[in-house]
């Protein structure tokens, strides 16, 4: 009885916590999707068939005061992209010499400059890297996996990127 009457007073503590904290308006930074840019307009320096770059097009887009311009000259931003990189290594091995996981990384590394051409952000680079757990039966299967957690560490970059865009200090 005594221990039913403990687990019942601690989850009431957590209930009143949780609808303190919701009732306040506490919300993690970002988690609103909300990003101040210092910028109005900005160029991409990405192919037109880039899925990053159209993704972060769709994201900048969403913002009511951001321009994404079509040429350089037309931007008060310019985002240039020095490299992009995805790679698959072998992580482990089974009993018999196959693989049963592999580490795949998402690299870009990439800066920022103003209608000047100063840098407003150097060369920054961002790596990415999730585990892939392999099986021969499934390969199909697996490389859907694949292409999905590609796709999430894409999204992850796009974030990371819009973070850093809009702590930029422009000068």
């Amino acid at each position: 009885m005594r221990a039913h009457t403990s687990y019942f007073a601690r989850a009431c503590a957590a209930l009143l916590l949780v609808t303190t904290l919701s009732a306040c308006g506490f919300h993690l930074r970002g988690s609103d999707g909300a990003y101040n840019m210092p910028f109005s307009s900005i160029y991409l320096a990405f192919g037109e068939t880039s899925p990053l770059g159209n993704e972060l097009k769709r994201n900048l887009r969403a913002i009511d005061k951001v321009v994404i311009a079509t040429t350089p000259k037309d931007a008060q931003a310019r985002f240039e992209v020095i490299s992009e990189a995805r790679n698959k290594a072998v992580l482990s091995l089974n009993n018999l010499g196959r693989v049963r996981e592999y580490l795949l990384t998402y690299t870009l590394v990439f800066q920022v400059r103003d209608a000047t051409g100063n840098l407003l952000l150097g060369p920054t680079e961002i790596t990415l890297r999730r585990n892939l757990a392999f099986s021969e039966e499934a390969l199909l299967a697996k490389e859907g996996e694949e292409a999905l957690l590609y796709r999430d560490m894409q999204s992850d970059l796009v974030q990371q990127i819009m973070r850093r865009l809009a702590a930029l200090k422009p000068q």
